[in-house]
């Protein structure tokens, strides 16, 4: 299959696996995310291995899963660096 390097597409650069993008680069990120209680901002790792609460009400925010954790329903969130 030929491929221009110097302009790939970006929808098959996002479908390729994380170490076999031209550039690599990974699948995870931090998160800033509010409570839907307390309107406090945490931050948090897309795919975090434990459950994450509120520092302030005590509220949890996400949960772990598989791969990426879950956000609670109703809980606002923004791509941290961007």
């Amino acid at each position: 299959m030929e491929m221009d390097l110097l302009n790939a597409e970006p929808a098959y650069e996002e479908t390729q696996h994380k170490l076999k993008r031209l550039v690599q680069s990974p699948n995870s990120y931090f998160l800033d995310v509010k409570c839907k209680q307390c309107h406090n901002i945490t931050t948090l790792f897309s795919h975090s291995q434990t459950a994450v609460e509120c520092e302030n009400c005590g509220l949890v925010l996400c949960k772990p899963t598989g791969g990426k954790a879950e956000l609670t329903v109703g809980s606002s969130w923004r791509r941290k660096g961007d």
